[in-house]
């Protein structure tokens, strides 16, 4: 069975940090791009940054670029979103998955998804 566990999710107050963990079993991580989104309540699904397999290069939406950084260890078969500088707005479900980061990160290229853990940024 295909899965990924996302987890570190929680509450924070503003200007604190998070690393979200996405942990994948049944396949291995290293071949595929895996890109973090996020959903608040009544939004569209917003992507957040990529990884890509084939360069290692990385992707972030201009509303978290310098605040949130994306690294693989692929010998723990995980990827991690560390999340500093968090703002109210950041606070959404957020949510991993693998595919592509050809387009940057498009939930349509994206096949395989985690269930997801909520961020709340808060006072």
């Amino acid at each position: 069975q295909v899965q990924l566990v996302e987890s570190g999710g929680g509450l924070v107050q503003p200007g604190g940090s998070l690393r979200l963990s996405c942990a994948a079993s049944g396949f291995t991580l290293d071949y595929y791009g895996i890109g973090w989104f996020r959903q608040a309540p009544g939004k569209e699904r917003e992507g957040v940054s990529c990884t890509s397999s084939s360069d290692g290069s990385t992707y972030y939406a201009d509303s978290v670029k310098g605040r949130f950084t994306i690294s693989r260890d692929n010998a723990k078969n995980t990827v991690y979103l560390q999340m500093n500088s968090l703002k109210p707005e950041d606070t959404a479900v957020y949510y991993c998955a693998a595919g592509t980061c050809r387009l940057g990160v498009r939930d349509e290229e994206f096949g395989a998804w985690g269930q997801g853990t909520q961020v709340t940024v808060s006072s």
